[in-house]
């Protein structure tokens, strides 16, 4: 299935896609008789129970139009609303962008021996076709990242590689959006990679038996038609189960965390010469089997002042 959390005129909700139509799930599981958690949150930790409850009312609402609306009047938010930890993410994860930014710093190849953990901040966050800030006064090299991200369903702490699947809800994208200087000039990843919506997530969460198997899915990113990365999660360097038993060694991962992947080949700062985003850019950013998770960037608000 292909879950998604919606704006409606005073709230969210959580749908289910079905080809160009949107299944309001609250209101059909109201038709229906069936107790369904009222957000996405609830459904993770609900786990197989909440989803047979889904499937269900999927089921008892076919050929009732009045419970759908257009694919093409949904205002998407992101998956998860209620977001209150950061987000995992992995750095230099794919052999050929790892072998571009050493060319492009002059420097050996260095594939991780382990995987190489940051976090991006809820205040990244954004859905799918919303704008990102372009924050001109503090970074002049703005970069875009399409990542394959993970949702962890069922919590815990130490998690063998062999079981690492069994921990997934379902997969997602997210753009981990870069402002390359910053990140230098921090000397880590954390600060560059963390300005205010900096983190396009969605549009839908694909539970993982219709995902499959992670290891061999195409994912690309378009800058204006353009395709400036195309690749496959083959060329990980570290793989999704191996990323979640490395970063749960003594760390407690929870329902509703999230865990983006890395990002391969094809950034604006491997390019000659560097393609940064500018004002006015769309960004696509896709992952065979999910969808396409489309934004825009545009000039930032004025910034407060203390």
């Amino acid at each position: 299935m292909k879950l998604l959390t919606f704006q409606t005129e005073d709230d969210f909700a959580v749908g289910v896609l079905d080809g160009d139509q949107v299944l309001d799930l609250a209101k059909a599981a109201a038709a229906a008789g069936r107790n369904v958690p009222e957000d996405m949150r609830g459904i993770i930790e609900d786990g197989d129970e909440a989803l047979a409850e889904v499937r269900a009312v999927v089921e008892a609402s076919k050929g009732k139009s009045d419970l759908y609306i257009p694919l093409s009047e949904i205002q998407f938010a992101p998956p998860i609303i209620d977001m209150y930890k950061n987000i995992f993410c992995v750095g230099r994860n794919y052999k050929a962008h790892i072998e571009e930014m050493a060319a492009a710093m002059n420097r050996p190849v260095d594939y991780p021996k382990v995987a190489e953990f940051f976090t991006k901040p809820p205040t990244t966050v954004v859905a799918h076709e919303d704008e990102v800030e372009r924050h001109s006064k503090y970074t002049e090299k703005l970069d875009y990242e399409v990542e394959l991200a993970v949702i962890i369903g069922k919590g815990g702490r130490n998690i063998s590689k062999e079981n690492a699947l069994d921990h997934v809800f379902g997969y997602t994208i997210v753009n981990d959006v870069t402002a390359r200087d910053a990140q230098r000039a921090h000397g880590q990843f954390f600060k560059g990679k963390s300005f205010d919506t900096f983190c396009p997530i969605g549009p839908y969460i694909v539970t993982k038996d219709e995902f499959g198997d992670p290891s061999n899915h195409k994912l690309s990113l378009k800058v204006n038609g353009q395709i400036r990365q195309d690749s496959n999660t083959s060329d990980l360097v570290h793989d999704v189960p191996s990323i979640i038993r490395d970063l749960t060694g003594a760390l407690t991962v929870e329902p509703g965390d999230i865990i983006a992947t890395g990002t391969p080949a094809g950034v604006a700062g491997g390019m000659n010469p560097p393609g940064w985003l500018q004002v006015g850019d769309v960004m696509e950013a896709e992952v065979e089997g999910i969808g396409v998770l489309r934004n825009t960037i545009v000039m930032e608000d004025e910034d407060d002042e203390d």
